[in-house]
């Protein structure tokens, strides 16, 4: 079974859905870091850093792994 997708590239909404599509990937990637291993790693830090506040650690690596998967949230949603 195949199936094909086509996107009118000149079509600005086109244009989004088709980079949702190409992103799909990266954003799972994404998701499943930050549900098995976020936590480790925010526990991992508190443990030798523990006057760190933790709202600010997990925004912050929520941002390194979007920025390492090359996930940019103003290009995919209007």
């Amino acid at each position: 079974m195949k199936a094909t997708l086509k996107f009118d590239l000149d079509n600005p909404d086109d244009r989004i859905e088709q980079l949702r599509c190409i992103k799909s990937l990266d954003m799972a990637i994404v998701l499943f870091d930050i549900q098995y291993n976020l936590r480790k790693r925010i526990e991992y830090i508190i443990e030798y850093n523990p006057k760190e506040d933790v709202i600010e650690l997990i925004f912050k690596h929520i941002g390194i792994l979007m920025d390492e998967n090359s996930i940019n949230l103003d290009e995919i949603i209007e």
